[in-house]
């Protein structure tokens, strides 16, 4: 019987994304069950591209099979490369792995070349994922979209596991204002330079709230300054819990445009305040949400596709709330407890 569970962390310090409140939120689920639990985490450095097989190798070096004499009963893997820790009774729900050597190889997003020192990384990773991986009793995921890579690059078959936002008993719907909203880590992957030029095909009266920091921050900044926008884009920095729940309340939709996401919390947050999301094609994890003139909007990655698409919205806010409201009938049955069972039942 499992009574004590940890689950495994990689976190880059003072950086706080989807993925740390995922932990965070999957330990204080894990409490609420019953289960007591712990959280291990040890910090993650991927540059240069020699440091990511040392920082798997430490994970390696950790036996977690028990704590002070006493069992430990279930180890919960989640991004790379925790699921690399020794337990024998090991499960992983995977947030992603090193996307960087997987399917971002020769995009912009990867800072790995087609040459042979790169290449023999790569295949040494995926060789170690596979392996690590496939000792674990249950392998899940957090979306059909991480399960679909794990499928086509390590011949591995998970479940994907829908979990809710955290701020899910808080969202809440409001009048819809004269901005939209774009939520999230200001970086290149997450594509807001996408959002920002959908606002030279949007009414002068419709503007764009950017919340959220990152290392894009200033050159997203003179993007919109580039392009005549002047107030029309505003940039409100890191926000709190209270700030981005009145945010969402207010936004007319959520604009959220990444490249293959994997999950994105910013899609359930906006149903759950009965808001559209305008997404983009290739936006990967939204996608399994986001259906076209059902709950949103799903457009090629192009400013002005995104731009027409939020005016419309603009135009016909009663269309815009009917889509806001089925993606809050789609979101909530979204819940915790199918997570923790299966977690738990394949653990023991």
């Amino acid at each position: 019987m499992i009574k004590t569970v940890v689950v495994c962390e990689a976190q880059v310090p003072f950086i706080r994304g989807g993925a740390e409140a995922l932990v965070s939120e999957l330990v204080l689920q894990f409490r609420n069950y019953g289960f007591e639990t712990e959280r291990v985490s040890l910090p993650f450095k991927w540059y240069p591209k020699s440091e990511v097989l040392a920082h798997a190798g430490a994970w390696r070096l950790l036996d977690l099979s028990e704590s002070n004499g006493r069992p430990i009963d279930l180890l919960v893997g989640t991004k790379f490369p925790t699921y690399f820790a020794r337990h024998p009774r090991k499960v992983t729900w995977l947030v992603h792995q090193h996307r960087a050597a997987y399917e971002l190889v020769g995009t912009p997003y990867s800072d790995f070349e087609h040459d042979e020192h790169d290449l023999a990384l790569r295949d040494r990773l995926i060789a170690l994922d596979t392996a690590m991986l496939g000792e674990c009793r249950g392998i899940f995921s957090i979306s059909a979209t991480i399960s679909a890579r794990l499928q086509r690059y390590n011949g591995l078959h998970s479940t994907p596991l829908y979990h809710p936002p955290r701020l899910a008993d808080r969202l809440h719907s409001g009048p819809a204002g004269h901005y939209v909203l774009s939520l999230g880590r200001l970086e290149t992957v997450k594509r807001v330079d996408l959002a920002i030029r959908a606002m030279l095909h949007t009414a002068p009266s419709l503007s764009l709230k950017v919340a959220g920091t990152g290392s894009q921050r200033e050159a997203l900044e003179r993007l919109a300054e580039s392009l005549g926008l002047g107030s029309r884009v505003q940039f409100l920095g890191e926000v709190n819990d209270d700030e981005a729940i009145e945010l969402f309340a207010g936004a007319l939709a959520v604009v959220f445009p990444p490249y293959d996401e994997d999950y994105g919390y910013v899609t359930l947050e906006a149903f759950l305040s009965h808001k559209p999301v305008v997404t983009t094609t290739d936006a990967g994890g939204p996608n399994e949400f986001v259906t076209d003139g059902v709950t949103g909007c799903v457009v090629p990655p192009d400013g002005a596709a995104i731009g027409e698409a939020l005016a419309g919205l603009d135009r016909d806010r009663r269309r815009a709330a009917r889509l806001g409201e089925a993606g809050y009938d789609l979101a909530r049955g979204i819940t915790w407890s199918g997570v923790i069972e299966r977690l738990t039942s394949a653990g023991a």
